[in-house]
């Protein structure tokens, strides 16, 4: 029985009941999911928060199991035989790992095929897997709800591209809309007669069909899929793009159709080794590329964003409570982080507490990233301490997290470096941190010299000993420590002290509590 169920919601501070105490999440921790599209095959399995999973296996197979299906009606044949093997593959690895029973589902290609149900009774009978096989407007409910798993508060419209199909769905409020699917999968647009003139008319037929029956403009547009994710990587390259990390990479409609003229005048095989895309998956960009332009021109985006969840993701969210739907991906990730790494789990929370004094005035998007920060602030104890504030620097910017644009991830990087580090000049992230104005900068800078001082108050968390004031209007800094601490004020922390109030701009005073 859970110890903690009758505690009551107010007991449990600023972070909430954790989540990993609550026996249905515990349910969720690893989950295997085999995703059987048009053009891959996948394994994922999810481990860690449930809310906000880690990806401990994730393997893909280029089967093209939909190429030739517009003129044959059926499978590809060799792509047939490719996708049986990675599944029996999957099945076996993940019996290795425990993963019983495995979800799987078929998308396109298998629906459509006349041979799909000889294809899913040929995987039923030799790997015992029962293969879930979804209609477009089922998929598009699914991506978009992969969609919701990292961005709570989506709000717009989810584009997501396979093979053989293209999906689009209404989200907001944490709610899927209305779903539409269409036939615009670059397996299935190579096949379209007429030349490039005939495939141009093809496409922008069909999009303005969908747009007449979703007829949204100006919203945010989320691309699922990983044509679009090849598009946004030639994109980052273009323009020099510091932040190597998709999921929530930002796009505006112009620098995407200057990326889109760019490929068109740049060699396939140069941008391929460039930027590591597969040759199977470059030579469906120029398609996808066709599909996009048309987009943007008849649903007029405000901004483009990428999402690394799609159908995967989503079959996860299904399983999911609603209670747990609501909760933040952010701070989940985040606690489970400072749970399975840190020394002292739990310290995260005291830290935040003793600086939330510094925070009276902070908007709550802003007190979202000091939370996250200090669940993390010592999740990287084991790295060597010449490299720790860079192995921090490199976590909050690169590691799987969600609900977090590239802005937020510099911020936190940015602390986290000093965490441990007073300075960074000269380091190989500026130009990550140019990505930051100058405010959020200096922001940055004080909120890691706060977790460098207070971390060192005590290992078990400096809100019983000690407690800070600040008087902005004043420009002073004041500790208050009790008799039991003043010991721990020792010049390394005094000079910690100082050096916080310098990047506040602060005068200080330290009076000693009877």
């Amino acid at each position: 029985m859970d110890g903690n169920a009758e505690k009551p919601a107010d007991e449990w501070g600023h972070f909430g009941r954790p989540l990993f105490d609550d026996p249905t999440a515990r349910r969720l921790s690893r989950v295997g999911v085999v995703d059987v599209g048009s053009n891959s095959v996948r394994l994922v399995v999810f481990d860690g928060a449930a809310r906000s999973p880690a990806y401990f296996y994730n393997e893909k197979i280029m089967c093209a199991l939909g190429a030739g299906l517009s003129d044959t009606g059926r499978l590809n044949p060799q792509g047939r035989i490719r996708a049986l093997a990675a599944i029996k593959r999957f099945v076996l690895l993940a019996e290795g790992m425990g993963i019983n029973p495995l979800s799987a589902v078929a998308t396109a290609a298998v629906r459509e095929a006349s041979d799909g149900q000889d294809f899913q009774d040929d995987v039923l009978r030799e790997t015992g897997l029962h293969l879930w096989v979804i209609d477009g407007e089922e998929e598009a409910r699914l991506s978009a709800q992969g969609v919701l798993l990292g961005w709570p508060e989506a709000n717009g419209m989810i584009c997501d591209i396979g093979g053989s199909s293209m999906e689009l769905a209404e989200i907001g409020d944490g709610k899927v809309g209305r779903r539409l699917t269409s036939p615009l999968g670059p397996l299935k647009l190579r096949d379209v007669a007429g030349g490039k003139k005939g495939l141009k008319a093809h496409i922008a037929r069909i999009i303005t069909g969908l747009h007449d029956r979703i007829p949204r403009e100006h919203m945010r547009l989320f691309l699922v899929g990983g044509s679009w994710r090849a598009i946004a990587r030639l994109d980052m390259e273009r323009r020099g793009y510091p932040l190597l990390v998709l999921h929530e990479y930002r796009m505006t409609t112009r620098s995407v159709m200057d990326t889109i003229k760019w490929i068109a005048e740049n060699d396939p095989d140069d941008l391929r080794s460039r930027t590591g895309t597969s040759s199977e998956r470059m030579a469906l960009v120029p398609l996808a590329c066709m599909v996009l332009r048309q987009l943007i021109r008849t649903f007029k985006p405000k901004e483009i964003a990428i999402s690394s969840y799609g159908i995967r993701e989503g079959m996860l969210y299904e399983q999911m409570p609603e209670r747990l739907r609501q909760r933040d991906p952010l701070i989940e990730a985040c606690r489970f982080a400072e749970a399975k790494d840190a020394r002292m789990p739990g310290m995260g929370k005291a830290l935040y507490s003793f600086l939330l004094p510094l925070y009276k005035s902070a908007r709550p998007e802003r007190l979202r990233l000091v939370k996250a920060a200090c669940l993390l602030h010592d999740v990287s104890w084991r790295a060597h301490p010449d490299y720790r504030a860079e192995v921090c620097f490199d976590n909050a910017t690169r590691a799987n997290l969600g609900g977090l644009t590239h802005r937020e991830r510099a911020f936190m990087g940015l602390a986290l470096l000093h965490r441990y580090k007073n300075s960074r000049t000269g380091s190989r992230f500026e130009p990550v941190v140019a990505m930051l104005p100058p405010k959020d900068v200096i922001d940055a800078e004080v909120l890691g010299k706060a977790m460098r001082f207070g971390s060192m108050l005590s290992l078990d968390g400096p809100g019983a000993l000690a407690e800070l004031r600040y008087f902005p209007q004043k420009k002073l800094l004041q500790l208050i420590l009790s008799k039991k601490a003043e010991g721990l004020f020792g010049e390394v922390a005094v000079a910690r002290f100082n050096s916080l109030a310098q990047s506040l701009g602060c005068a200080t005073t330290v009076r000693i509590s009877a």
